[in-house]
């Protein structure tokens, strides 16, 4: 990497959370962020907070923005063509979209989960984890460094006890849940700050989702999550926070149980409570 495409954490020192007489800053800071595809203007003007250590849930009807958002966190948003961004998102204080950050170096510390799961079909299940680290700056890890990152990172998904006998085993021979689970462990095997998930449990039984929501309460000792779903009954179980998004404008965010108990906008009021969306 050039000089110039300093890491996303690079020359950024930060209060660990809990330090005595200290208030941490936010994790993640969005500003005046808007996102296009093409003429489309698909988020308008959010300003948000994303607390550190937090689940924090983004609901909202379909079509208003919420995946676009999460996208722009960590840059996936300027892959689709004709896509466009403005604004600023700060992780630890730090403008991911200013000049000379690295893109793939951002996506290495804001990890993503998409909705349905992704394995690479042509991979091994000890495989796909390691694809993980291609994203890492420096030097290959040795074998034996990456057999211990794959066994850390299936363990912290929660998969290692079901997989640990057959990692040389195709990805796909792996049920829904276990591979969603597969590709929450790739995108942790590069130790990331924040786990963006978009709709993670749309395509799962309720067995496999119990077992996700699960792995996102534990995660959240770790790391910050920010979950996209349609799902309220989840944003309640699963957040410390919820953020509303209606045609592409954020309504309103808050603890999450004063969302879904005192919201403060008549709208968000109207999508909980089911009379639209």
């Amino acid at each position: 990497m050039v000089a110039t495409e300093r890491t996303i954490a690079d020359d950024v020192s930060l209060v660990s959370p809990g330090a005595a007489g200290v208030v941490a800053a936010p994790r993640m800071r969005v500003g005046s962020l808007d996102a296009w595809f093409g003429r489309v203007h698909a988020v308008k003007g959010v300003h948000m907070d994303v607390r550190d250590r937090e689940v924090t849930a983004i609901i909202g009807p379909s079509g208003c923005g919420k995946s676009t958002f999460l996208r722009c966190l960590n840059r996936m948003h300027e892959t689709v063509p004709t896509a466009r961004v403005e604004g600023e998102v700060e992780l630890d204080g730090r403008d991911i979209y200013a000049r000379g950050v690295n893109a793939i170096a951002v996506r290495r510390h804001i990890g993503m989960v998409f909705q349905r799961p992704t394995p690479f079909p042509t991979m091994s299940i000890r495989d796909n984890v390691a694809a993980g680290l291609r994203v890492v700056d420096g030097p290959s890890p040795s074998r034996a460094r990456t057999d211990e990152i794959v066994e850390r990172a299936l363990s912290r998904a929660a998969l290692w006890d079901e997989v640990k006998d057959r990692l040389s085993a195709s990805a796909t021979s792996l049920s829904g849940g276990q591979q969603q689970r597969l590709c929450i462990a790739r995108a942790l095997a590069t130790d990331p700050t924040v786990l963006l998930l978009d709709e993670p449990t749309a395509s799962l039984d309720p067995l496999s989702t119990q077992a996700v929501e699960e792995l996102v309460y534990e995660l959240r000792r770790d790391m910050t999550i920010v979950i996209v779903t349609h799902n309220m009954q989840q944003a309640a179980r699963v957040s410390d926070s919820t953020a509303f998004f209606l045609d592409g404008e954020l309504v309103e965010i808050d603890d999450t149980n004063r969302i879904f108990t005192t919201p403060r906008d008549q709208r968000t009021e109207a999508y909980i409570t089911g009379r639209f969306g």
